[in-house]
C-alpha cells in the first residue's frame, strides 16, 4: 500500500502486513461530528504524531519518545542501570514544533527534535530493515541504538525470516482514525555512553521495541499499555498490549515468537492509579495473556496548559507469569524487563 488514505479520502482499515509508504493525512476527508466537512488548519490542529524507541536488558533499560501535537512537540529521554539503580532522565517541549521535524513515512523517514546542544534523532529506512535513536545532550550522554528487523538470530545453515511487525489502522470516535507500526522482540545493537559509564548493548543482550503512531485521536483519551522483550528457553519474545486506542473493530494486542506475530483479544489491566509501582495484573480475554507487573522505577510528565494536558505514566520493571500460544506449548515468562504505562491526555 503507497498511500494509507484512498481516493475517497478515507484511509484503509484493517491489519496490513506491511506500513503504507506514506501517512498522507492531509487527503483525509476530515468531518465533523455532526458532518461539516474541515479544512486544512482543523487537520493541522487534530493530527497527531509520536515515536517511541525502547531499550530492555539486565544492564540498562530506557526509552526515547519524539511526539508532534501540532501546538506543541514533546520529547524525552530516560536510562536506568538495574546494577546501580541509578536513573537519568530528561524532558523537552517546544511550541508549535520548532527545532523539530517529523515524517510522515513509517518505514523511510526522520524525526528528529533539537534543544541547544541536546539533539534526539529516530531513523527509519526501508532499504535495510533499520530501526535507529541517535542522542546527543549536553551532559555527554550519547545514545546510538539499532536493530534490523530480520530474524538475525537464525542457527548455522538456516534462512533469516522477515521479522512480522504489527500495523494496524482503526476507526477513532465518532471521525478519527489512528495508525500504529510496533515491534517487540528484537534485538538490539549500538553503545551508551555518559554520566552512567559504557555499554555495549549487543554484548549485553540489550532488546528493543519501537512504535511508530499517528493520526486523529480523541481530543481527549487515555490508555494502558504493556511491552516486554527479552530470551525465553532460547526463544526470542517480545509482547504489545493496549487498551483505550486501537479496538475499533481490530486491536492491537499481540506478542512475538522469534519474529512470528500471534494476535491476542481484548485485554485488562488492573493497577493502583495512587501508585503505579505496586503490582500490575494483565491478563487477555483469550486466555493467551496471563501476567504480573512489577514496577522498579517511573518516568513521569505532566502538562496543563488549559486548552491542552498530559499526565503520563510509564514504568519499568519486571514481567511473571505466562503466555499460551494456541496449539503451541505455553512459554513462562520470569523476570524479562518491559514497560507498562498509564496516560491520560487533552489535545
Amino acid at each position: 500500500m503507497e498511500r494509507l488514505i484512498q481516493a475517497d479520502g478515507q484511509p484503509c482499515y484493517g491489519l496490513f502486513p506491511h506500513s503504507p509508504a506514506l501517512i498522507n493525512y492531509r487527503d483525509f476527508d476530515f468531518r465533523s461530528p455532526m458532518g461539516r466537512r474541515l479544512g486544512a488548519l482543523a487537520k493541522w490542529r487534530r493530527f497527531h504524531q509520536f515515536q517511541y524507541f525502547g531499550l530492555m536488558g539486565e544492564q540498562l533499560i530506557g526509552g526515547c519518545a519524539l511526539a508532534h501535537l501540532s501546538l506543541v512537540s514533546i520529547a524525552f529521554v530516560y536510562l536506568y542501570h538495574p546494577p546501580s539503580g541509578r536513573l537519568l532522565e530528561r524532558r523537552f517541549k517546544a511550541p508549535l514544533g520548532l527545532g523539530s521535524r517529523f515524517s510522515q513515512a513509517p518505514d523511510d523517514g526522520v524525526c528528529t527534535f533539537r534543544r541547544g546542544r541536546n539533539h534526539l534523532r529516530l531513523e527509519n529506512r526501508a532499504d535495510e530493515g533499520l530501526r535507529r535513536v541517535r542522542v546527543e545532550l549536553d551532559d555527554g550522554l550519547v545514545l546510538d541504538a539499532s536493530f534490523r528487523e530480520a530474524a538475525d538470530e537464525a542457527g548455522e545453515g538456516e534462512a533469516a525470516r522477515p521479522f512480522q511487525p504489527l500495523c494496524i489502522c482503526t476507526p477513532v470516535a465518532s471521525t478519527g482514525w489512528t495508525f500504529a507500526r510496533k515491534v517487540a522482540g528484537v534485538r538490539c545493537h549500538g553503545e551508551v555512553s555518559g554520566p552512567l559509564g559504557r555499554f555495549d548493548l549487543a554484548t549485553l543482550d540489550t532488546f528493543a521495541h519501537h512504535d511508530w503512531s499517528a493520526g486523529f485521536m480523541r481530543p481527549e483519551t487515555c490508555w494502558r499499555w504493556a511491552c516486554l522483550s527479552g530470551w525465553v528457553d532460547g526463544r526470542r519474545v517480545g509482547l504489545n498490549l493496549a487498551c483505550g486506542v486501537n479496538e475499533t473493530s481490530f486491536t492491537e494486542n499481540c506478542f512475538w515468537l522469534d519474529g512470528e506475530l500471534i494476535k491476542v483479544d481484548s485485554v485488562a489491566f488492573r493497577f493502583d492509579r495512587d501508585d503505579p509501582l505496586q503490582p500490575w495484573t494483565i491478563t487477555s480475554f483469550d486466555g493467551q495473556v496471563e501476567l504480573t507487573f512489577q514496577g522498579v522505577g517511573l518516568h513521569r510528565e505532566r502538562l496543563d496548559l488549559l486548552i491542552m494536558a498530559s499526565h503520563f505514566r510509564q514504568v519499568f520493571g519486571r514481567f511473571h507469569g505466562t503466555l499460551r500460544p494456541r496449539g503451541r506449548p505455553s512459554v513462562s515468562i520470569d523476570g524479562l524487563w518491559g514497560f507498562v504505562e498509564d496516560h491520560y491526555a487533552k489535545w
